[in-house]
């Protein structure tokens, strides 16, 4: 049986629940508050954190809410417990950028990652709490970065796949001047309730265009196709087993006020009148090395396992993707041991579906 490693490759922390957004697809349960991360929750997390990153490469990303909205001074005395070994990350909606949080990012070696959906007319659902449209500010926080010279990620939603978009999405991110690029077709998780059901056809057509798309001009890292192809060539090399590693991540998700979830950082802050808030404890109370220790008997997390071996006997796809989510199959299945969802339909075996379809469109002659 797949279990969990009891140490992970990073940590999500949540240095506020606020966000200054209101996208139309935002899982967040909590983002019009502003609960802030004590210093303490940070400092108790380091203590674990730092002997890990004397082990090998560990990233601290930190994602809220808009983690920019906990302001330059608090977040820097968040971030000051972890040795200069951690990597530092940021997922933000770029709105608040300016010259000033640019040097703040250069001064902590900070990997800055953005949200924006494509162009103007793709970023309709990322609006400000007045309803106005964001883009305008998100593009003047990606100039800030770029006039710092400081090389940033790109994250974008897709909400319908459809012919012609994916070229459009590429084209364009290769403008913005990205150096990588993560596609997410919406999920239904979280307080989105919106379906995320598409048509087979489309959604591999999706995949497939963007392929060809990133082939013509490979410039950017493109993620979901780079694992992709990596997962193919393994199986050609008759080594697809070694692709997913032996023990899940745990991704302990530490929350603003120091509960940790582990597996899936979209189920923080959600309760469930069978599961319980789903945390695996609190940083203020044990460890995060303890809480991970044991948190394979928080009670949905064995329900979960349970659900990986039963797609390990059923799916072909469990190869690439080791068995999905945990927040995909609670909110898609409101259960954990479930197999299959929509979001694995959409962002794995579609996905995989469409980089080969490119491959059997523009295979060579016969030898």
């Amino acid at each position: 049986m797949r279990g969990m490693a009891a140490v992970p490759s990073y940590v999500v922390m949540q240095p506020t629940t606020l966000c200054n957004l209101d996208c139309a697809y935002c899982y967040l349960p909590m983002r019009s508050a502003d609960r802030r991360m004590p210093v303490s929750v940070a400092e108790a997390v380091a203590e674990s954190v730092n002997g890990w990153a004397t082990q090998g490469r560990f990233s601290v990303v930190w994602h809220g809410g808009e983690p920019l909205a906990a302001g330059r001074e608090h977040l820097a005395a968040l971030i000051a417990p972890f040795d200069g070994d951690v990597e530092q990350h940021v997922q933000t909606n770029a709105t608040l950028i300016d010259d000033a949080w640019c040097e703040f990012f250069a001064a902590h070696r900070m990997r800055v990652s953005v949200s924006v959906d494509g162009p103007r007319e793709r970023n309709h659902e990322r609006t400000t709490r007045g309803g106005r449209p964001a883009y305008d500010r998100i593009l003047r926080g990606v100039a800030a970065l770029r006039r710092h010279g400081l090389p940033f990620s790109a994250l974008a939603v897709v909400s319908r796949p459809e012919p012609g978009l994916a070229t459009e999405l590429y084209d364009y991110f290769l403008t913005l001047g990205c150096d990588v690029l993560g596609v997410n077709i919406e999920e239904t998780e979280g307080v989105n309730l919106r379906d995320n059901t598409h048509d087979r056809a489309a959604v591999t057509g999706f995949w497939a265009e963007l392929v060809a798309a990133w082939r013509r001009d490979p410039r950017i890292h493109l993620r979901e196709v780079e694992w992709s192809l990596r997962y193919v060539a393994a199986t050609l090399d008759g080594a697809a087993d070694t692709v997913l590693p032996r023990q899940l991540d745990p991704i302990p998700t530490v929350g603003f006020d120091g509960s940790v979830t582990v597996l899936s950082p979209e189920l923080a802050g959600f309760t469930d009148p069978r599961y319980g808030d789903f945390s695996s404890g609190n940083v203020l109370q044990a460890p995060l090395a303890e809480i991970l220790t044991s948190a394979s008997g928080t009670s949905w997390v064995g329900e979960f396992l349970t659900g990986v071996e039963a797609c390990r006997s059923s799916c072909a796809y469990f190869g690439f993707c080791g068995g999905g989510h945990a927040a995909n199959r609670y909110f898609e299945h409101r259960r954990f041991d479930g197999t299959e969802t929509e979001h694995c339909r959409n962002s794995k075996i579609r996905l995989l579906e469409g980089v080969l379809e490119h491959a059997r469109d523009h295979q060579g002659p016969a030898a």
